[in-house]
């Protein structure tokens, strides 16, 4: 079997994906640029792959590495209904300028809010059961077709993601991390080669942005996230947990 044959029966051959592909797609890629594994791993996975962005302040840089690569991969956008409204136009705007084909809005289930969150206040008092309802679950069912998705998580932005790999499994998926060893410096490097637009609310003071009522302001000298879910003990919406399921 030649070697692109090999590689393509890697990721292939199963419908579902185990630690030891990941570990060997790690040890395959180790030392390998980020847009050069981009460029050979998002052809083998084909139609099994999609990129799942916040849109948020640093996601123009994965979103033009993969464009460059296949603008037709499927890119999903949770909206929870409680996005900034300048999310929304930066969505719209990024995904025009990189040209994607397939931008896939994905919404929490009404039935759902009106049995869980009838008021839309379940952020202030469960905010881990109010992103199980209008993150988690929907980016499951969103997911559903695929076996691979691609995150634009990096290991600077959270002690929990200090030593996050550029391939882990998640439910049985293989979920990429192509930017995980990159630092700010880098990501603002590249925002400049490439001119890329930035969201228009990291001028304002929002370094990290989710969902309005749980963002708020960074000071100088706080930790870039210390915006989401001020005054909870509570560093991630619940997406790169799996297994977890805490609204009943």
């Amino acid at each position: 079997m030649g070697e692109a044959a090999r590689r393509l029966d890697l990721i292939d051959t199963a419908p579902a994906f185990e630690q030891s592909e990941a570990d060997r797609l790690n040890a395959r890629f180790e030392g390998v640029g980020t847009q050069a594994m981009l460029a050979e791993i998002i052809p083998e996975l084909k139609s099994r792959l999609a990129i799942v962005s916040s849109f948020g302040a640093e996601s123009a840089v994965l979103l033009h590495m993969v464009a460059a690569v296949d603008k037709d991969v499927p890119l999903i956008f949770v909206n929870t209904q409680k996005i900034f409204g300048e999310t929304l136009a930066y969505r719209d705007e990024l995904a025009e300028r990189l040209g994607f084909t397939d931008l896939r809005v994905v919404r929490p289930d009404p039935y759902d809010l009106a049995a869980r969150d009838q008021t839309g206040l379940r952020w202030s008092y469960d905010p881990d059961g109010c992103c199980d309802l209008r993150k988690v679950r929907p980016l499951r069912r969103a997911l559903a077709p695929f076996d691979a998705w691609v995150s634009g998580r990096k290991g600077f932005q959270a002690k929990s993601r200090a030593a996050l790999p550029r391939f882990e499994i998640d439910e049985g998926r293989l979920k990429l991390n192509p930017l995980a060893d990159w630092d700010k410096a880098r990501l603002n490097a590249f925002f400049e080669a490439h001119n890329l637009p930035r969201h228009p609310l990291e001028a304002q003071g929002y370094p990290s942005i989710g969902c309005s009522p749980c963002t708020s302001q960074v000071r100088p000298g706080e930790d870039p996230r210390a915006g989401r879910w001020r005054g909870w003990d509570k560093t991630e919406c619940g997406i790169h947990k799996p297994g977890e399921d805490p609204v009943f």
